[in-house]
């Protein structure tokens, strides 16, 4: 080998060994990402958005959201907003009007026509519709629930369910949760969890993910005390959120939701400490 072809292969060797010892970290950086797209409950804001929607609504997209899910209040679907007009002002800002909670009531079809003039993605019931603890009653629910989702597939739209804790208490041995998601047609209804309340009934949310998989498009991101059965904000609570998170492929995650309920101080200051944590969060 002569001097300049030696040269060239330690000074090869000697990159190749620096290369060694990258790749794993490299490896190991690749394997994390960081959470993005993040969505909010407007119910977060229910007292602001009634006061000032258009004015909430520009401090919610200074936060960095970019995906809404609206909530009934005593101005209707939209605080006094027209479907149309919160559709306008969403994208203006740089957010997408993804989702809304409503009653499956005697207003149901006016309420389809709204969500499908907003241009919503889902349509959310958000507590059931027929009254009483029972097996029975859950398997009425399933039934209207199905009929929902055909209703809603007519227009565009997907049908979901958001829970609470009650849904996860039982009756004759069953889950009465469970109940709804061995009667309900998974292209019919897609359920929304609030992670939140499934950690307070001391149910772990990975066990659904797993148990039923693809069926939990949407998610409701609360951190809560479990011991007061109260709303924080994220890391303060015994939500696991990085663990969600790794198993989102598993649940069918599309799109998720903050939700604050109670505030340490307001809820503009609650959002952006949850926004900046899950900026730090790799998962």
């Amino acid at each position: 080998m002569n001097r300049l072809s030696r040269r060239t292969f330690i000074k090869n060797s000697a990159l190749t060994g620096a290369g060694s010892l990258l790749l794993p970290q490299l490896t190991e950086a690749f394997k994390h990402k960081k959470i993005s797209n993040t969505g909010l409950q407007l119910y977060t804001f229910r007292d602001e958005l009634l006061a000032d929607a258009v004015g909430t609504l520009k401090q919610i997209a200074a936060l960095g959201i970019k995906q809404i899910e609206s909530a009934s209040s005593d101005k209707g679907h939209y605080y006094g907003l027209s479907a149309k007009e919160i559709k306008n002002i969403c994208s203006d800002l740089g957010m997408t009007i993804r989702s809304g909670h409503v009653g499956l009531d005697n207003k149901w079809k006016q309420t389809m026509d709204e969500a499908a003039e907003s241009g919503q993605e889902y349509l959310i019931c958000s507590s059931m519709p027929i009254k009483g603890q029972r097996v029975d009653n859950y398997k009425k629910t399933a039934e209207q629930f199905n009929k929902a989702g055909e209703e809603c597939n007519k227009l565009g739209i997907k049908f979901g369910y958001h829970n609470h804790d009650y849904e996860f208490e039982m009756e004759s041995g069953e889950v009465l949760y469970d109940v709804l998601l061995k009667n309900t047609e998974a292209h019919l209804v897609h359920m929304e969890m609030d992670c939140g309340w499934v950690t307070v009934v001391g149910k772990n949310p990975l066990d659904y993910f797993k148990k039923y998989p693809g069926r939990f498009p949407l998610w409701h991101l609360k951190d809560m005390i479990v011991a007061k059965k109260k709303s924080t904000e994220f890391g303060k609570g015994d939500l696991k959120i990085a663990e969600l998170f790794h198993h989102s492929k598993q649940a069918g995650l599309k799109y998720f939701f903050i939700e604050q309920e109670d505030y340490t101080s307001t809820p503009l200051e609650s959002v952006k400490y949850n926004v900046d944590y899950l900026k730090k969060l790799k998962v």
